[in-house]
């Protein structure tokens, strides 16, 4: 479920004052997928820590960082003997190909005016979605932050698997699509075309129109 409006700000007023660190989880939503760079940019909010990775480096290279502010980086620095220093580290840390393909991304990302160009394809499937999946009866609700989606459907057994016979009916018209339950997850690429993205509503459309007609005539 999406958290309803104010939420995140709500959230946030109870840590601060209760004095406890508010961290963001953004693996998934950073790096533009909501249609801003971050979500909680969407939500109006600021963390204590942010944890970021996947699109930062566009899928080439694994690579995660965590923000922070400068109030939490203070609370490390010391002299020697004060032992403030924050040990904690991993072979990997710092590798300088992931890096570098992190600065190629986010200048990409500046150059190609990625987030301005995002938003009419935002659009473009929110009404996509209205028009071609919210209207099927197998459809209980869909829910869109940026290009993030998740269809929810109408299934009173969850051993049917409805959501990964979508996800094998997608796949045979040419669309790898992915499936939580009964959720069908949509996340394409923020460089996906306009044509390319309304054909992947169209398959899954299809798909669910299916695999639907498929669990009633077994119901039956």
């Amino acid at each position: 479920m999406a958290p309803p409006p104010e939420y995140f700000k709500t959230l946030v007023d109870i840590c601060r004052r209760h004095g406890i660190l508010f961290i963001a989880d953004e693996v998934q939503t950073g790096i533009a997928r909501t249609g801003t760079l971050f979500a909680c940019q969407r939500e109006g909010v600021t963390p204590d820590l942010m944890c970021v990775a996947k699109g930062i480096t566009g899928g080439y290279l694994p690579l995660a960082a965590t923000l922070t502010t400068e109030r939490i980086y203070e609370g490390f620095l010391g002299r020697p003997d004060e032992l403030r220093t924050f040990f904690h580290g991993h072979t990997y840390t710092g590798n300088p190909l992931a890096c570098a393909a992190g600065i190629a991304t986010l200048e990409l990302f500046e150059r190609e005016q990625t987030l301005e160009l995002l938003q009419p394809k935002i659009e473009l499937l929110a009404r996509t979605l209205a028009h071609r999946i919210a209207i099927l009866p197998a459809v209980a609700e869909v829910r869109q932050r940026g290009f993030m989606v998740g269809i929810e459907l109408l299934c009173e057994d969850p051993a049917a698997g409805l959501g990964h016979q979508v996800a094998l009916a997608a796949r045979r018209r040419g669309a790898i699509i992915r499936p939580l339950g009964d959720v069908v997850v949509l996340m394409p690429p923020l460089s996906i075309s306009e044509a390319d993205l309304a054909r992947l509503v169209a398959i899954t459309a299809s798909s669910i129109a299916e695999v639907a007609v498929g669990h009633l005539r077994a119901a039956a």
